[in-house]
């Protein structure tokens, strides 16, 4: 799994001109599903999510996590993080998990984070959304696991 985190004073998912989800200060997590992930990798990054610490304390150093800032976080799914570019000018997706099953470990990933008392809302899984954000810094971190 790979996920583009990235520190937001705001953010919001959009589909078909409707407002789907929207958060104040926290995090957009854009989450790439691999074959071969697994509920483990998906529960260790959930957990990583939530813990990182990305938000400035009172010196300005990044001390906070998401979890003790009280901060939101949106979740959505983005196959595209697993696009391979090093050959040709199309990028190839054939790392990427198909459909049902990444949609599954998505839903088990959002669970997660929920789970470690971080109130989360999500994208719709498989619709082509428009993702707006202010990202603050900016501050954006790529995890893999």
């Amino acid at each position: 799994m790979i996920t583009v985190i990235q520190r937001v004073t705001k953010a919001k998912v959009s589909v078909n001109t409707r407002t789907i989800s929207e958060i104040g200060e926290g995090m957009l997590v854009l989450v790439g599903i691999k074959k071969g992930d697994d509920k483990d990798k998906a529960t260790r990054l959930a957990e990583r999510c939530a813990h990182m610490r990305i938000f400035e304390d009172v010196s300005g150093k990044f001390n906070l996590s998401l979890k003790d800032v009280g901060g939101e976080a949106l979740v959505v799914s983005q196959f595209t993080l697993l696009a391979d570019t090093s050959r040709g000018r199309r990028p190839s997706f054939s790392d990427a998990e198909e459909p049902d099953k990444s949609e599954e470990l998505y839903n088990f990933f959002v669970q997660k984070l929920t789970a470690c008392g971080i109130r989360t809302k999500t994208g719709v899984f498989g619709e082509r959304m428009l993702v707006s954000l202010d990202n603050n810094g900016p501050v954006t971190i790529i995890v893999e696991e």
